[in-house]
């Protein structure tokens, strides 16, 4: 697993543990950074808080292009890998699209259900079709 994999991973820990317990989003980081188990790096960081910064934006076109699927009833690993993903897709310009893709896939297909690595890839792929339409 390359670096920026495990420092996305670590992303994913802390977008969902802060849902797990209820604070907002990204809202666990703080602690995580005080006991830095495991290490948090600077990418980390700018994703937890890019999306968190970016929440109601990225929730919105994840709703509207996740056919079938409301983002309060999906599993919550694929709920915060659709946010990373979209994040990195939507703002993050030195990470290819294909690649977040990928990561987030890669992701699913470790941690989530049979199902949530082709929906995942499905939701992104669409964002990355639109992208065009969906800067500024």
């Amino acid at each position: 697993m390359g670096a920026r994999s495990k420092y996305r991973k670590r992303a994913l820990d802390v977008l969902f543990e802060s849902e797990m317990q209820s604070l907002e989003l990204g809202g666990s980081l703080a602690e995580r950074l005080v006991t830095n188990h495991p290490p948090i790096n600077e990418y980390t960081i700018m994703l937890v808080e890019g999306v968190a910064g970016a929440q109601e934006r990225i929730d919105g076109l994840l709703a509207e292009h996740s056919k079938g699927w409301e983002l309060d009833r999906m599993p919550g690993v694929d709920r915060n890998l659709l946010r990373l993903g979209a994040y990195e897709i939507l703002y993050v310009d030195d990470v290819p699209d294909g690649v977040a893709v990928s990561e987030a896939v890669e992701l699913a297909r470790e941690l989530s259900t049979d199902e949530s690595p082709s929906f995942v890839a499905g939701v992104l792929g669409r964002l990355v079709e639109l992208k065009p339409t969906l800067q500024g």
